[in-house]
């Protein structure tokens, strides 16, 4: 089996519409359809001002885009405002590199912690990512409730030092 080439870059503001469309397939590998879909757009449109706004990268696997990921949030706490991975992606450690990315960033802004609200579906991943439940939102474009979740991004090792403990 041959490895891949993963990149993460930035996003470009002329990458929103391609962006979108990537958030949607995302979206509908959960098994939604086309009627939700279309009331889950406006929250899943991405636009050239937000990437201009807010930290947004890319995964590259193997040259096509595979994933996204946009932090917002004021220190200190970030919001992963969105993570999605293409289907086809789905598996391949894509999520788990943009997380990891996502996570860092936000560190190095002076977050401490990462809200999720997060998709049921995906809820699972962010779980093993380390993120832990806290409580519950509704979305403002299908009025259901989704689990929002808690991602502690203190450095374990800085954490243990600053406490004497090992």
């Amino acid at each position: 089996m041959m490895a891949m080439s993963l990149l993460i870059r930035d996003a470009r503001p002329d990458e929103a519409a391609e962006l979108t469309e990537l958030a949607l397939r995302s979206k509908a590998y959960w098994g939604y359809g086309e009627e939700f879909l279309d009331r889950a757009r406006p929250e899943l449109t991405v636009t050239a001002e937000q990437i201009a706004a807010h930290p947004t990268v890319v995964a590259e696997l193997d040259g096509r885009v595979a994933g996204m990921v946009r932090l917002t949030g004021t220190p200190p706490a970030a919001e992963l405002d969105m993570l999605f991975v293409e289907p086809w992606a789905i598996g391949s450690g894509v999520g788990r590199a943009l997380f990891s990315h996502a996570a860092t960033l936000a560190r190095l802004a002076g977050h401490t912690t990462m809200r999720i609200q997060a998709d049921p579906g995906a809820e699972p991943f962010y779980r093993r990512m380390g993120a832990l439940p806290a409580g519950e939102a509704i979305s403002p474009s299908t009025g259901r409730s989704l689990p929002v979740l808690r991602y502690e991004l203190v450095n374990p090792a800085s954490a243990a030092e600053g406490s004497g403990g090992r």
